[in-house]
């Protein structure tokens, strides 16, 4: 599976990739195969998004996206060491698999 993530140009948080735009949530990104060239291009030319890139992800046993990439679980749910700055699904979908 694979996702694409970026930053909101506006106010800089964590965006993910839904099919039709840019989502906070991770749980929101869909599989964007082989359009993940097409879709960047076209996304940062109309400039709705910063820096964003392609990711290898996974859904798990609970339903849930899960990006391959310690960097980018940590940027799915926010600081593991200040739980009140975490994205607001995070307690829904659990810290165990941050790390």
């Amino acid at each position: 599976m694979k996702i694409l993530t970026g930053n909101d140009l506006r106010s800089g948080a964590v965006t993910w990739w839904n099919g039709t735009g840019w989502s906070p949530f991770v749980d929101d990104a869909v599989d964007v195969g082989e359009e993940a060239d097409e879709i960047l291009a076209r996304e940062q030319a109309a400039r709705r998004v910063n820096a964003a890139y392609a990711i290898a992800a996974r859904i798990d046993a609970a339903g849930h996206v899960r990006p391959a990439h310690i960097k980018d679980r940590v940027r799915a749910l926010g600081p593991t060491v200040r739980r009140d700055l975490a994205v607001p699904t995070a307690a829904k979908t659990g810290w165990d698999w941050v790390i």
